[in-house]
């Protein structure tokens, strides 16, 4: 692996990481802080989690792209924007990332470093929230950046990702790595992991529908900008 590589995957873990560990940390405080508002608790993490993206994506964004996210990955990978290797090493860092995301945010707050969830959530509704969801995100990041605004993705993602968290009937996770490292809690942000392929195959899906609709919709589009871009030259 390169030195530019390796400095790019990191990125990619570490920011996994933090997304993760605010996405599970705002869960759990948010059902302490409101054990008996289930609309409040929910408030609560859509906010926090709308900031860290925020941040996230400015923080990391000129290094890796800021894809924290597989099926982000996976669409730069469609439109030739890296290497099938490239993609493989961020696709395992995110979900390392995902992991210890997880694992800090549980350690923060005193649980088991590693409780595996115990919430259920396995319905043809929820299936169907996650294709929506994981469709949209696509959809406004390579919209976003069609339209020569690639300094407004970060807020922009935020504000889908927040949204779909009350628009969606899984809340929006729209993200593998995210759904992997949620198993890990068995906290308000939770999934169990017997839940967790079926959310992962409806992610893919939408993430497929978006590639596919994408190449329609912006057939003029050069594919080095069809994602975030970073400042690291790409591998051929």
């Amino acid at each position: 692996m390169s030195a530019a590589l390796a400095r790019r995957v990191t990125a990619e873990g570490v920011g996994t990481a933090l997304l993760v560990a605010a996405v599970v940390g705002s869960g759990i405080f948010a059902q302490r802080l409101s054990p008996h508002d289930a609309g409040l608790q929910l408030l609560e993490s859509s906010l926090a989690t709308a900031g860290a993206l925020v941040a996230l994506i400015l923080a990391f964004g000129s290094l890796s792209g800021a894809h924290l996210n597989p099926v982000v990955t996976l669409a730069e990978r469609c439109f030739g924007g890296m290497s099938t290797g490239d993609a493989f090493a961020y696709v395992s860092a995110q979900v390392l990332g995902g992991c210890l995301g997880a694992v800090i945010a549980n350690t923060m707050f005193e649980l088991g470093p590693i409780t595996l969830s115990t919430n259920a959530r396995s319905s043809a509704g929820l299936w169907t929230g996650e294709i929506v969801a994981t469709f949209g995100l696509i959809i406004v990041i390579i919209g976003v950046v069609r339209s020569g605004r690639a300094a407004a993705a970060p807020f922009a993602v935020a504000g889908y990702i927040a949204a779909a968290y009350w628009f969606t009937s899984s809340t929006s996770f729209a993200n593998p790595a995210m759904t992997i490292g949620r198993t890990l809690s068995d906290t308000f942000a939770g999934i169990r992991w017997t839940s967790a392929p079926a959310f992962i195959v409806a992610q893919v899906g939408g993430a497929v529908a978006a590639i596919a609709l994408a190449r329609f919709l912006f057939p003029d589009l050069p594919a080095a900008d069809l994602v975030v871009p970073h400042d690291e030259p790409k591998a051929a």
